[in-house]
C-alpha cells in the first residue's frame, strides 16, 4: 500500500482546495490496515465472545409484531447479501434493506440486486434521486474533484439513517469495520462516530453539517449557496444531505459494525452470497483490476477507482491485492506481478455510457484528470505520463 492512500472525510466539506488524511505507518512501516487484520487472528479478538454480544444485541432489539427491527443498506453485492442473510436467517431478525440506486445499473449488478430479493428473501426500499440533479452533481464532482462517485456516496451515508429515522427502526446495520481498511478506529469500536467524535475518527461518521449555513456547504466541489442562486431549489438537493444529529439521538437508534462481531472476509462473503442470494460474479474481469466480484452494480465504478489512481497514484488492483495479502490469499510477490499488469488500466468498457452521462468528450474527461496529476506522483517520461514511485519499484 501507499502512504498517498485517502482516509475517510466530511464530503460536505471537499472542494478543490481541502486536503486529505491519509493511511499511516507504525515505525516499522506497517499500515493501520495490516495492524488492525492482525488482531482479528492472533487471540487479541474473543469471536465466540464477540458473537455473543451479537446475540445479546438482536435479543435486546429483535420485534415480535411483524415489523421492522433493523435495517440494512445495500446494493446485493456481496457483502450487504451476506450481512442481511445472517441478520434474517441466523439471528432470527426481520431486516429492511434499503439501496441508493446507482448511476447507472450494469446488467450484471441489476440481476445480483433482484437476486439479492427474490433469491435471498428480502423486503427493499430503492431509493432513486432526481436524475437531472444526480448528472449534474457528478459532473461538477468530476470537474472539481475528479471524483464522479461523490453524489452516490453522499446518498449511501445519508440515506439508511433517514429511513430508520422515518420508519421508526431502532437499530443500523453497516458490514465491515473501517480498520480493516486503515481507518484510524479501534477494533474495540462497534459503531460510527457520534457527532462529538468526528476528528478523533477521522471524519469516518455520517458526515454531519455542524454549524455551517446550508449555502456554505459543497455539494460536487461547489458550494449549495451558487446553486440556489443559479435558480435550483433547496428541495432538488435535500436529498444529498444529512438530517440533524438530534433526530437519531432523540429516536434512540444505534448504529453497528457487523464487522466487530462476525469475522470479515470478503471472499468468504462472496462464497456465502453466491450459496444464499444467488450472488454472481461479474462474467468478465473487472477493469482496473483481477477480481469479478467486488464493485458490480455502477457503471461509474471504473471510473471512481481510475481517478483516485490520477489523484493518489492508488488504484484498484493496489487495493484489491492488499486486501487478499491481509487475508493470506494471495502472497507479495504475486501482488506484485497483478500490479504491473492490471494497475491504473483505464476503464473503457463504460467509457461511451459515463461520458454522455456528465456531458464530456474523451478529450475534456482526459484533460481534466491532467489537471489532477500532482508532481510529487506523477512526471512525463517521453511524453507520457509516468508515477514516479510505483509499489513494485519499491519492493525490490
Amino acid at each position: 500500500m501507499s502512504n498517498q492512500q485517502p482516509m475517510s472525510s466530511n464530503e460536505y466539506a471537499h472542494s478543490n482546495s481541502s486536503k486529505k488524511s491519509t493511511l499511516s505507518f507504525d515505525e516499522h512501516g506497517v499500515c493501520h490496515a495490516c495492524n488492525f487484520n492482525k488482531l482479528k487472528e492472533d487471540g487479541e479478538i474473543d469471536w465466540d465472545e464477540r458473537e455473543r454480544e451479537l446475540v445479546e444485541l438482536c435479543d435486546r432489539y429483535r420485534k415480535s409484531d411483524g415489523t421492522y427491527d433493523c435495517i440494512v443498506g445495500g446494493s446485493g453485492g456481496k457483502d450487504s447479501a451476506m450481512q442481511s442473510h445472517l441478520l434474517k436467517y441466523k439471528y432470527g431478525m426481520n431486516p429492511l434493506t434499503v439501496t441508493w440506486s446507482p448511476h447507472l445499473y450494469t446488467d450484471i449488478g441489476w440481476k445480483n440486486f433482484q437476486n439479492w430479493l427474490h433469491v435471498g428473501g428480502f423486503d427493499n426500499f430503492l431509493y432513486t434521486p432526481n436524475g437531472k440533479i444526480h448528472r449534474l452533481l457528478t459532473r461538477n464532482a468530476t470537474i472539481n474533484l475528479l471524483h464522479p462517485f461523490q453524489p452516490f456516496i453522499l446518498g449511501q451515508k445519508t440515506f439508511v439513517a433517514k429511513m430508520a429515522a422515518q420508519l421508526n427502526i431502532p437499530l443500523i446495520f453497516y458490514g465491515e469495520m473501517p480498520g480493516e481498511y486503515g481507518e484510524k478506529i479501534s477494533h474495540k469500536t462497534s459503531s460510527y462516530a457520534a457527532k462529538d467524535q468526528e476528528v478523533e475518527s477521522e471524519g469516518f461518521s455520517l458526515d454531519y453539517l455542524g454549524d455551517k449555513d446550508v449555502r456554505d456547504v459543497y455539494l460536487g466541489g461547489k458550494q449549495i449557496g451558487e446553486y440556489l442562486d443559479e435558480g435550483i431549489p433547496l428541495v432538488d438537493l435535500t436529498s444529498y444531505l444529512p438530517m440533524a444529529p438530534d433526530v437519531l439521538e432523540k429516536k434512540g437508534i444505534d448504529f453497528k459494525y457487523l464487522g466487530y462481531y462476525k469475522k470479515w472476509v470478503p471472499q468468504e462473503a462472496y462464497y456465502y452470497a453466491v450459496e444464499h442470494t444467488g450472488f454472481e460474479a461479474n462474467p468478465v474481469r473487472t477493469e482496473g483490476t483481477y477480481s469479478k466480484y467486488n464493485s458490480l452494480d455502477d457503471k461509474v465504478d471504473g471510473f471512481f477507482y481510475f481517478t483516485r489512481w490520477i489523484k493518489f497514484g492508488v488504484g484498484r488492483t493496489m487495493m484489491d491485492s492488499a486486501q487478499e495479502i491481509r487475508n493470506h490469499h494471495i502472497d507479495k510477490q504475486e501482488a506484485i506481478a497483478l500490479m504491473q499488469r492490471y494497475e491504473g488500466e483505464y476503464p473503457s468498457r463504460y467509457e461511451k455510457e459515463f461520458l454522455d452521462y456528465i456531458s464530456m468528450t474523451r478529450e475534456e474527461f482526459l484533460a481534466t484528470c491532467d489537471k489532477f496529476r500532482s508532481p510529487h506522483l506523477w512526471h512525463v517520461v517521453d511524453g507520457e505520463w509516468k508515477l514516479r514511485y510505483t509499489p513494485w519499484d519499491q519492493a525490490e
